[in-house]
């Protein structure tokens, strides 16, 4: 029998997907997999009901419907500070998750150097070697996860083709600040560099921190690549949509390929998100202050409880440090969390390079109230239950 690729073995499935099938079993509250268990704005599911009766379900254009590049060029052009070009400077993808994986491979070759932030969204290091490229780590460095100029340049001095970003960051909630991505951008130019930046939680930014657009910096947006998602912002995980920002000529590659990753998202989906895309500002201005009461609720319980944990200043994770259960594996404490204590994570050592760092799980707010609470309430027996099993 003839040998599977070699590079299916130097991954595994996302552990992040793996934890919901685990709290499926245990009928834990799954606060690993991060989407929300309330509605979608309802005006997007009106306007959802109307597109089933209409004639919008045979492929959009490849590279996204017109009505929907046109709406989202208006909506970011605002917030990038420059005129986005719906015809020339925007792809429609099968969410985020395709939008990486189309930017990695445009502009990289196999043996290609990419730097990734750690910790860092599973994602990355496996696009990069599914792209053929090597990922080079840089630390965040807790708990601020601030990073060393002297290390991240020592990393650009390897002659990457990019360098990922995320921002604001998954998992640890870090949003960088504009100085902190002048610095970054600086390198870029000096070094010859693509920025391949992750930006989906842009509207879930907690004061005092404001979200920055790499594109919008001086000199940046002919060698940034901005990819976002409708998921986070308007609650539509499942719905797939996603999309690259660039430059026409780095575009006209994206095209390529996406047409041969997915040939285009889904058409009557696109076609109801035109709804959200016209939202006005008090949309996104209710969306924060949703999400700082979320942080701040679930925040306070874990204080409560006496568990350790980072603040994040933007999306809607949390670490939360478990090195006082002594566990050695990290899988094994979340496999435990969900089957005895009833609530589900994800082992930070999947975020980390190396996997190394096991002192870390991570959770998720973006859940009703009364969902956070229920998590709450049995995170407040963990420690005699985990002593107990162990």
């Amino acid at each position: 029998m003839a040998a599977i690729s070699k590079r299916c073995g130097t991954f595994t499935d996302s552990v992040i997907r793996r934890m919901t099938r685990i709290c499926q079993k245990y009928n834990a509250v799954n606060l690993s997999q991060g989407f929300p268990d309330f509605d979608p704005p309802r005006e997007l599911l009106e306007r959802l009901s109307q597109v089933a009766y209409e004639d919008y379900h045979q492929y959009s254009i490849t590279w996204g419907a017109a009505n929907f590049r046109q709406a989202l060029a208006e909506k970011q052009s605002k917030l990038m500070g420059r005129k986005i070009s719906p015809e020339g400077e925007i792809v429609v993808t099968s969410g985020s998750t395709e939008a990486m994986m189309a930017a990695v491979l445009t502009v990289t070759n196999p043996g290609d150097k990419v730097v990734v932030f750690s910790p860092f969204y599973e994602n990355y290091a496996a696009d990069a070697i599914l792209s053929g490229a090597e990922p080079v780590y840089v630390n965040l460095i807790p708990p601020s996860f601030s990073f060393d100029k002297d290390e991240l340049e020592e990393a650009f001095r390897l002659h990457p083709k990019a360098i990922i970003l995320c921002n604001p960051s998954n998992p640890c909630g870090k949003v960088f600040t504009e100085d902190e991505l002048r610095y970054i951008g600086d390198l870029a130019v000096k070094y010859d560099v693509f920025v391949i930046t992750d930006e989906v939680y842009e509207h879930i930014v907690y004061s005092p921190n404001h979200h920055v657009y790499m594109a919008s910096l001086p000199g940046m947006w002919d060698r940034t690549i901005s990819c976002g998602s409708l998921s986070k912002t308007y609650s539509i995980t499942g719905w797939r949509l996603g999309y690259v920002i660039a430059p026409s000529f780095i575009i006209d590659n994206v095209r390529k390929v996406h047409d041969f990753l997915t040939v285009g998202a889904a058409a009557p989906l696109q076609e109801a998100a035109v709804t959200a895309l016209n939202f006005g500002n008090e949309y996104y201005e209710d969306l924060q202050d949703k999400y700082t009461h979320k942080r701040d609720l679930f925040l306070q319980g874990l204080d409560r409880i006496g568990l350790k944990h980072t603040v994040p200043q933007g999306a809607y994770y949390v670490l939360v440090d478990i090195s006082e259960f002594d566990y050695d594996d990290d899988l094994k404490f979340c496999e435990d969390l969900a089957s005895v204590v009833g609530v589900g994570a994800v082992p930070g050592s999947s975020f980390f390079k190396d996997g190394k760092v096991k002192q870390y799980i991570r959770l998720h707010f973006a859940k009703k109230d009364e969902t956070l609470i229920e998590a709450l309430d049995r995170l407040s027996s963990i420690r005699d239950k985990l002593k107990l099993r162990k």
